[in-house]
């Protein structure tokens, strides 16, 4: 089946030309976003293969499928940016990638913590410079504290894990409770007695119409003074400009984002010759204890073999008629 991969980077070139077996495959590669106006591009395709910026909605479902497109995969775990609805109405199969390497976002969720503590950032630029001063970079022990988890599926779990093992206190919350987690110590509770009692918030849950902009003023009002919030989830979690309030009356203590709301207008380009036009982006990075990194999280080889080799056996099952066991449903 002929297959265009949009959003191409040269690592997605070299992972999928590695795995694709004697080129069964036919697979061509287009740097550009798949959306309404790129639609053309997908003429004389079966399928379709995007990531967590291309946008899949309503109007770009209905070219691809008047351009004959019958399978949209994706190389990702989330499907926020899938008319799901549009997509079943054309008769169009989604098949995603759930599992990757979960430790992968949950190490980078954890090292996140650890920059936005130690100030190992900071402290790197000024060994650079010379100046070897210890001033302003006092951090604090993880040992004991209290960390709030919100959503507990293989990367929420991953993290949990991690946290027990440098003896934090982990509060959970996630609709499917976990047994295993339940007995390794990690407390499942209510999602005030998380904002109240935790000195750290890691995000792990999907974007949904629910969990939209769950951290917002009502949410930071609940928590702690000097809180730290990691989001390695979706940008849509956070309503930034409630976090930039926060961030002002201190409030907010730290802040981490792999993620963020406007991302797919930014991430994954190289816009360090250009002006940026995102004031809200901008005001972000102006803030000392906030660390923003460009959606990395899933970005280590293990991940990467682990996306390419299940995105080939999703579209190798649709052709050959297999069950689909990485279907996404409305």
């Amino acid at each position: 089946m002929k297959t265009a991969l949009f959003s191409t980077k040269s690592y997605d070139r070299e992972y999928f030309n590695r795995f694709n077996d004697n080129n069964r495959h036919n697979i061509s590669y287009f740097e550009e976003s798949l959306n309404a106006n790129t639609t053309e591009l997908t003429r004389g395709f079966g399928a379709v293969c995007v990531f967590v910026n291309d946008k899949v909605d309503r109007e770009t479902i209905h070219k691809l499928s008047e351009n004959g497109v019958k399978l949209i995969v994706l190389r990702c775990a989330g499907f926020n940016n899938i008319d799901l609805s549009s997509a079943a109405e054309k008769g169009i199969k989604i098949l995603r990638v759930p599992a990757y390497s979960p430790q992968a976002v949950a190490e980078h969720a954890v090292a996140l913590i650890m920059t936005l503590n130690r100030k190992t950032h900071k402290a790197y630029n000024r060994i650079r410079e010379g100046n070897f001063s210890l001033e302003r970079l006092t951090g604090f022990n993880l040992f004991n504290k209290t960390v709030g988890v919100f959503g507990t599926g293989k990367i929420g779990s991953a993290f949990c894990e991690i946290m027990l093992g440098f003896g934090c206190n982990v509060l959970a919350h996630d609709l499917q409770e976990s047994e295993t987690l339940k007995q390794k110590g990690v407390i499942y509770t209510s999602t005030d007695e998380i904002y109240n009692h935790s000195d750290i918030i890691s995000l792990h849950c999907p974007l949904t119409p629910e969990t939209r902009h769950m951290i917002n003023t009502a949410a930071f009002a609940k928590m702690k003074d000097g809180v730290m919030i990691i989001n390695t989830g979706r940008g849509a979690l956070v309503k930034t400009e409630d976090a930039i309030e926060a961030l002002k009356i201190g409030k907010l203590g730290y802040l981490g984002m792999d993620v963020y709301e406007q991302e797919e207008k930014l991430f994954f380009r190289d816009l360090s010759e250009n002006v940026i036009q995102d004031e809200i982006l901008m005001r972000l990075i102006g803030f000392p204890n906030v660390l923003i990194t460009a959606h990395q999280g899933f970005f280590t080889k293990e991940a990467l073999e682990q996306i390419t080799v299940i995105t080939l056996k999703n579209i190798s099952s649709f052709e050959s008629g297999e069950q689909l066991e990485n279907e996404v449903g409305i």
